[in-house]
């Protein structure tokens, strides 16, 4: 018997994610072409973005991890917890904070004032999916894979209580089925 996952439809496919993350590298590249810039990866929901996203970088970069809580579930918190932070001092070095998903946008405004904080010399966003949407503050991310609509969404590295983060594609998640 295959594995089914409680998953309304795909929204985005394995190979329409492959196609898009390579795309993102080849742009991050370019635009970062001489430089050496930090790539945090946001803990855990980011980790398959991430990796895929950093093995088709043609740059050298270094990487780290964060790692931040905000939902419960299928709703955000509207709280940031910080779980782990970078181990590096990031003063006059480029970022960018990797993320699976930018919804609120309230994990973004907290990450870039702590950051800014630290004095690098630059810090972006690069994100896997975008619900513009469902913003509770103002932030757009400089690399976006995806453009989506306000459904809750599994699936290449997003959950629903820590499950389904394995699924190669972006599901609709089915809440009546969990």
């Amino acid at each position: 018997m295959a594995y089914q996952a409680p998953i309304k439809r795909v929204l985005i496919s394995e190979e329409q994610i492959n196609t898009r993350v390579k795309e993102l590298a080849k742009q991050i590249s370019a635009d970062y072409a001489g430089k050496k810039p930090l790539l945090v990866c946001i803990l855990r929901g980011a980790s398959l973005f991430f990796a895929n996203l950093v093995k088709n970088m043609e740059i050298d970069c270094t990487i780290d991890f964060m790692s931040l809580s905000s939902y419960q579930g299928t709703a955000s918190s509207g709280k940031v917890r910080m779980l782990l932070d970078i181990r590096d001092d990031i003063k006059d070095k480029d970022v960018i904070i990797v993320e699976d998903i930018v919804d609120t946008g309230l994990t973004g405004v907290y990450l870039k004032e702590m950051l800014n904080a630290r004095k690098p010399a630059s810090v972006e966003f690069c994100t896997l999916l975008d619900k513009p949407q469902n913003r509770k503050v103002e932030i757009k991310p400089k690399y976006l894979g995806f453009s989506i609509q306000n459904e809750f969404v599994v699936g290449y590295g997003l959950d629903y209580n820590e499950l389904y983060r394995n699924l190669p594609y972006v599901g609709v998640f089915d809440e009546t089925k969990k």
